[in-house]
């Protein structure tokens, strides 16, 4: 999901309540905060020696120790912190949205807003974890190599000597 399209949706529900679930039948906490939203331009090289870029906006939600609210966050309050936080950074709206969470009994990791539903009062977003990827694979190689090329694997390599994509080691 774009940043332009999580924002818009938010904007055509100011009054509802704002609730992330992060695995089945598990909520963020109703007394969360956000800190903050990151923009994060990501440049990579993958194993195939193709450069890649990216943008990611990250919102990151913080549970308080102990309970501070009934109710979770309107969704015009979250809009306020986006707000505040355009004024001073021009986020992309076309960065892809990752939600940045985790509690004593879920390790913090970003996920995306796989999907956003109205129940009632709340603004439901549903977290989906994110997935580790090859993205060489997506052209038709693995690792550099050509999906229909067989490996040869050398029986020991010298001393010193580097594995490298298409080098016919990795």
């Amino acid at each position: 999901m774009t940043w332009q399209a999580f924002k818009e949706t938010l904007e055509l529900h100011p009054d509802q309540t704002l609730q992330f679930q992060y695995t089945a039948d598990k909520w963020v906490d109703a007394s969360y905060h956000i800190t903050e939203i990151k923009q994060a331009p990501i440049t990579s090289v993958d194993c195939g020696g193709k450069m890649n870029a990216w943008t990611e906006i990250i919102v990151q939600l913080w549970e308080p120790e102990e309970q501070q609210s009934d109710r979770a966050m309107a969704v015009h309050k979250a809009l306020k912190i986006v707000n505040l936080v355009e004024s001073s950074l021009a986020l992309n709206p076309n960065a892809i949205v990752k939600i940045e969470f985790g509690n004593s009994a879920f390790d913090t990791r970003q996920m995306f807003p796989n999907e956003i539903v109205v129940e009632g009062e709340n603004l439901n977003v549903n977290l989906q974890p994110d997935a580790t990827q090859c993205k060489a694979t997506d052209r038709g190689q693995t690792c550099g190599i050509p999906k229909n090329k067989t490996l040869e694997i050398p029986v020991a390599m010298e001393a010193g000597q580097a594995c490298t994509p298409g080098g016919g080691c990795c």
